[in-house]
């Protein structure tokens, strides 16, 4: 592990905070009335932890990376049901970003990492009724798994 390797870690821990922070937006438009509380909620942790990177990018002597005008959204989000699952995928990719920011940081950004790896999970969590027993681990191992495999044959991203 190295500087550089941190740098680039916490900037695509960055990029992936600006997009939780453009995808709150939307769910925060579609959310039934009973979750606008806790969708308000993420979206201040997430604008919280993108400042907070945002700093620790121009700490680590890196120009942090604006956020982009849009974004492209996995899937539509007509309703409350669609608004819940996006805040759930937002989450689990949370936790694959602050996962290699955890492999990638020093120690105490590790342990930083390692505490918004375990927010996003709960949220995760929080949103869909389930969750993963490796947040942000578990997804890759898919991801990587032969074709034709178990883990390959979910679907997952």
């Amino acid at each position: 592990m190295n500087d550089r390797d941190e740098l680039t870690a916490v900037q695509a821990a960055l990029a992936a905070e600006h997009a939780a922070v453009y995808g709150y937006g939307v769910v925060g438009g579609r959310i039934a009335d009973d979750r606008r509380a806790e969708a308000r909620t993420a979206y201040d942790a997430h604008r919280a932890r993108r400042d907070a990177l945002h700093r620790q990018v121009r700490d680590l002597g890196g120009t942090p990376a604006a956020a982009a005008a849009a974004y492209k959204l996995p899937f539509p989000v007509p309703d409350a049901a669609a608004a819940a699952r996006l805040a759930a995928e937002l989450e689990d990719r949370l936790a694959a970003v602050y996962a290699d920011l955890v492999r990638a940081g020093g120690r105490a950004r590790r342990a930083e990492a390692a505490a918004a790896l375990r927010e996003a999970a709960v949220r995760a969590v929080r949103w869909r009724g389930s969750g993963a027993a490796f947040p942000g681990l578990t997804e890759r191992a898919a991801a990587a798994a032969p074709a034709g495999s178990a883990s390959a044959s979910t679907g997952a991203l």
